[in-house]
């Protein structure tokens, strides 16, 4: 069982962190991306328990997943501008997902893992 302590952070880069904390402390690289959340993924069996989920889903909502979106077209390349733009419409017109809500998809993808929000 892994314990992701919502407490612990207010934004994605603290989301990392926190993996990187509980994942990643015999490695030699770190995760920093959402594909790179997924894989470590691959390799996990078991119960993920989010403490505090609703702090995150609150702290990783529209307003953060919409600054997400808005720094990635900034950047442009090697964003792919265009999709991430039909992401940001969609998110404005209240059909897209927060990061929260990609966040619980990727593990809920993995079927080796329960989740549980608390």
């Amino acid at each position: 069982m892994t314990v992701i302590n919502g407490g612990h952070f207010s934004d994605l880069d603290g989301f990392y962190q926190e993996i990187n904390r509980l994942f990643m402390s015999d490695e030699d690289w770190n995760v920093g991306t959402l594909d790179g959340f997924d894989d470590i993924l691959y390799s996990y069996k078991g119960e993920i328990i989010w403490k505090d989920s609703e702090k995150s889903k609150k702290d990783l909502g529209f307003d953060l997943t919409k600054e997400f979106y808005d720094n990635r077209i900034r950047i442009g390349k090697p964003f792919n501008v265009k999709l991430i733009q039909q992401k940001l419409d969609d998110l404005m017109e209240g059909k897209g997902q927060t990061l929260f809500e990609i966040l619980v998809e990727i593990i809920e993808f993995h079927q080796n893992i329960k989740l549980v929000l608390d």
